[in-house]
């Protein structure tokens, strides 16, 4: 059977999901989306994933045509037509399609896609002996101009960043902000363990605030570990016991070494291993 996609209020094989070369999701990005893991056959944090996504929506006065509780439902309906087991799912809803212009008055039908595939993730070596990561020229966007808690479908100035750490032979990069703060990855939120306390970046630090993010930070508080959400400068990702990385396809995954500089023993170190395995009990259903 011929992978199936919604489109527009119902599966349709994917060769004929198509949108309008009009629609100002792709003359524009203007548009939001999710991406969210399926782990034996249940989607992940399915309810937190759609919040947020009708919050970006509203953020940037997009009226989503169904309900959250419909489509909660067609994803779900869309992983079970695909016959996903463990997967990724691409949730978005475009603009619309209108006329040549940013005006988002002259559009209509905001499209809603569901997109439910398997997942590639990062190479199995690189979860046990941890990642390198690169400091990217490229800065987050400035919340004044784009709030980067919208997950919109303009995602030019990740790529940017993503580009910069592949050039240099990195999988991933980090993005400061326009303070020189540490934010983010181009697709991962950044922890630092320092005498046994996690730390990570603020929302006001110019992130987006992921899920994996906060399932991790409750999975830690929950163990009896302190997690303090703060400004955090690369210094304090070179001179930190641990650092690791959370976010939808990379899971947690270590890091241990920022711009050529090893962090701690180089190695990924006991709390990241233990979240890791804490991690991986919760999405996995032990």
């Amino acid at each position: 059977m011929s992978q199936q996609v919604y489109l527009d209020g119902q599966l349709v094989p994917a060769e004929e999901a198509k949108v309008s070369v009009f629609d100002h999701g792709l003359l524009y990005g203007d548009g939001v989306f999710e991406g969210i893991r399926v782990y034996g056959r249940n989607v992940f944090l399915l309810e937190e994933h759609v919040e947020r996504l009708y919050e970006s929506a509203l953020a940037i006065r997009l009226e989503i045509p169904i309900s959250p509780s419909a489509m909660i439902t067609a994803v779900e309906e869309t992983v079970a037509a695909n016959n996903i087991d463990d997967g990724y799912v691409r949730l978005l809803v475009t603009r619309g399609a209108g006329t040549l212009g940013l005006d988002p008055r002259r559009t209509s039908n905001p499209q809603v896609v569901i997109i439910a595939a398997t997942i590639a993730l990062y190479p199995p070596e690189i979860y046990e002996d941890g990642m390198p990561l690169v400091t990217a020229s490229t800065i987050r966007n400035h919340p004044a101009a784009i709030n980067p808690r919208i997950k919109s479908l303009n995602y030019l100035n990740n790529i940017l960043a993503k580009i910069e750490g592949t050039d240099a032979g990195f999988v991933e990069a980090l993005m400061l902000n326009h303070r020189g703060e540490v934010a983010e990855c181009t697709g991962d939120n950044v922890f630092i363990v320092r005498d046994r306390i996690l730390k990570t970046p603020s929302a006001d630090a110019g992130i987006l605030e992921g899920i994996t993010r906060n399932a991790v930070i409750e999975l830690a508080r929950e163990s009896g570990k302190t997690v303090q959400e703060v400004a955090l400068t690369r210094h304090d990702i070179f001179t930190a016991d641990e650092c690791f990385l959370t976010g939808t396809a990379a899971e947690v995954i270590a890091v241990i070494s920022l711009d050529g500089r090893v962090i701690g023993s180089g190695k990924p170190g006991p709390i990241t291993r233990e979240l890791m395995q804490k991690f991986r009990d919760l999405t996995r259903g032990k």
